[in-house]
């Protein structure tokens, strides 16, 4: 193979994903068979092979048992919205996500005392060990699980309080800014960042992706006077949503 030339494979995938794209193979077809790319590209079973392996990793085709491999439904693109504005009144955690009053979705949550990883006592400034309130959330519109969002609070902060528990009491669902002003702790300044990598297992599974999809990563942390005093990991499928920031002019 000459310096930058493609290897076979994904010449082959790539000539079968711009029929995708252009819609000569469109939605719910069936892939050409193994042993037709073979003929009609005059590669071997083993290039056929990965290049079919590449279009199904990106989320192209799928696999249906006992009848073969087929082009998936493209989904259209729907946003999430980031702010940095705030509503007048308090946001539920599917609100603020979302940042748009007209949204109306619904979220199930669950709260348990665990020990902070190494990872996210760096991010929330504790020792390792440290006890914090984490909250796994699943948010659905129009009933598909749409996002997935987990959620650490120091205790430290937080413990033996009324807003201990982020979905309970009598600030349950309000929000991290709402909920930390009741307790006097200032929320003034809030990080994202945004990344992409390969759905875990798990989160895949929950949103109805299929191996090796990819998903967008927030890690968002709120701050009061400097100090951590929430960080989450908010998940989305790359391939049904955008995140759009929109951010005040100061």
């Amino acid at each position: 193979m000459t310096f930058g030339e493609q290897p076979a494979y994904l010449r082959v995938a790539g000539d079968l994903r711009k029929k995708i794209v252009d819609g000569s193979l469109p939605p719910h077809t069936r892939l050409p068979s193994q042993a037709r790319i073979r003929e009609e590209y005059g590669v071997s079973d083993t290039v056929a092979l990965e290049a079919r392996k590449v279009l199904m990793a990106e989320g192209l085709v799928e696999g249906r048992s006992g009848s073969g491999t087929y082009v998936r439904e493209r989904p259209v693109p729907r946003r999430v919205a980031r702010s940095g504005y705030r509503p007048d009144s308090g946001a539920t955690p599917f609100r603020q996500e979302q940042a748009d009053a007209s949204v109306h979705g619904t979220w199930e949550s669950r709260s348990r005392q665990v020990e902070a990883s190494g990872a996210i006592a760096e991010r929330l400034s504790l020792q390792p060990g440290d006890r914090v309130m984490c909250t796994n959330y699943v948010y659905r519109e129009g009933g598909e699980a749409m996002m997935l969002s987990t959620s650490w609070e120091p205790l430290a902060v937080t413990g033996r309080t009324p807003v201990m528990l982020p979905e309970e009491g009598p600030l349950g669902g309000m929000g991290v800014v709402e909920r930390m002003a009741a307790i006097d702790v200032i929320v003034d300044n809030v990080t994202e960042e945004v990344g992409a990598r390969p759905g875990l297992a798990e989160e895949l599974l929950a949103l109805g992706g299929v191996p090796g999809h990819v998903v967008l990563v927030i890690q968002r942390t709120f701050y009061a006077s400097g100090r951590p005093v929430e960080t989450a990991d908010v998940v989305v499928p790359a391939d049904r949503y955008r995140i759009a920031y929109h951010l005040p002019v100061k």
